[in-house]
């Protein structure tokens, strides 16, 4: 059987799937604006309907965690097969508020899912060298969102329909699902290396473990909530908002892509550091200024962000093996949990911050609706203006918050490693 594994088939397959993923995150952040005209739903409804792919991620990648060394990584890549496939039709045929919600849960139940077997699937076929091509693996979340966003601002250009763009994710979600379904899977690593359950489960009952769940909290907040909502936030800041989703995602795929010589010339903690200032300068611009900055602020942030979800997972598959693809799956659905809820409170801060704005007892539906041209849709515009940065500027204290605990980690790390030094020299 170990003969017949094909690592390299194993890992194209798997990128085609985190394609699928990423093209739904994408595409779904490039339609957020339409899909609230067309069907009459606020910014709290619409961030209700975008949390559920986020924390139907967490429920899938958990479950998964739990049972992938049991059921194997091959029959999880079927059910998020099909769960992608059921997603994106009913979706395609959604609506209003309800069938929008359960297609967008499918759809990130199946995300989650291929979290949930590819994660532990990279770090089997490369034990030694986790970290980069978990960051070649994970280029293509951000390779994707580039495809979708540009997708998106193509279609729209000539007119087609947001129907058509969601059904486009069809055709990658077809060839993952063929894919593996003609390859051989081998076992986890924690299976292979004979690392006890009761071993995992006091792995990641560990500080450091715990220590790195709460962190990935924050990373994946500050990278995902910016990218989906960024149509949204910075719309009435430049024309072309959805382009600076496809900036910061571009500068993601080519970082991950070269993500080689970063990591073995920086340690994985000195990565995570230096992304945390870089998120937070990136972050702070794009709340704060105007014109082609905002593509330089867009840049910044990218760069910021292009290291964290890869190599947070690294790092607890590299210094806490014995958490297996348990480990890498909690760490990923905290990730998506974090960002799900955070989601949830934002969309109702921003719907607020748009009342403020506008006359008293206005509704949002009326005006957001409005005709371009009329007081009302000029009034909506210039509460947007406000809204939008002040969104960012709350956020912003999360990667503040990441640079002191990273700066923390680096220390303890680097101090950690010269005591095994020391320790073998003596």
């Amino acid at each position: 059987m170990e003969n017949q594994i094909q690592s390299r088939k194993l890992f194209v397959a798997s990128c085609f799937a985190l394609l699928v993923t990423s093209l739904s995150f994408g595409i779904r952040a490039g339609i957020l604006g339409r899909l609230g005209v067309e069907f009459h739903l606020s910014v709290k409804e619409l961030s209700i309907i975008t949390s559920t792919a986020f924390w139907g991620f967490p429920l899938a990648v958990v479950i998964g965690g739990f049972i992938v060394d049991l059921v194997g990584m091959k029959r999880l890549l079927v059910a998020a097969f099909a769960l992608h496939l059921l997603g994106i039709i009913l979706t395609v045929f959604a609506s209003g508020f309800w069938s929008l919600f359960i297609s967008t849960l499918f759809i990130g139940m199946a995300n989650g899912t291929v979290e949930a077997a590819c994660n532990p699937l990279v770090a089997t076929i490369y034990p030694n060298d986790k970290t980069t091509k978990l960051n070649h693996f994970h280029l293509w979340f951000p390779g994707g969102i580039v495809v979708g966003t540009l997708l998106v601002f193509l279609f729209n250009r000539i007119g087609l329909g947001w129907q058509i763009q969601v059904a486009s994710m069809i055709l990658p979600t077809l060839i993952y699902g063929y894919l593996f379904l003609k390859l051989e899977f081998p076992v986890t690593e924690r299976v292979a290396s004979g690392i006890s359950s009761k071993d995992m489960y006091k792995a990641v009952a560990s500080p450091l473990f715990i220590f790195m769940f709460i962190l990935m909290f924050g990373t994946a907040i500050t990278e995902l909530f910016t990218g989906q909502w960024i149509e949204v936030l910075l719309k009435n800041v430049t024309e072309n908002a959805i382009l600076i989703l496809a900036l910061t995602a571009g500068v993601q795929t080519l970082g991950r892509g070269v993500a080689e010589p970063v990591v073995h010339r920086m340690s994985p903690t000195g990565v995570l550091l230096v992304s945390a200032i870089l998120s937070a300068l990136g972050l702070y611009m794009l709340a704060t200024v105007s014109g082609n900055m905002v593509f330089l602020g867009a840049f910044i942030f990218g760069l910021g962000v292009t290291y964290f979800w890869p190599t947070m997972l690294g790092f607890v598959s590299e210094n806490i093996p014995a958490s297996g693809a348990l480990g890498m799956n909690l760490m990923g659905g905290a990730g998506m949990f974090a960002v799900s809820v955070y989601m949830y409170f934002m969309g109702g801060f921003y719907d607020s911050i748009l009342a403020k704005q506008l006359p008293a007892a206005a509704s949002l539906d009326a005006y957001r609706s409005a005709a371009a041209g009329t007081a009302e849709a000029a009034a909506f515009t210039n509460a947007q203006a406000v809204a939008g940065p002040e969104i960012l500027k709350v956020t912003l204290v999360i990667p503040i918050i990441l640079i002191v605990a990273f700066a923390g980690l680096h220390i303890y790390m680097r101090s950690k490693k010269k005591q095994q030094l020391q320790t073998i020299k003596a």
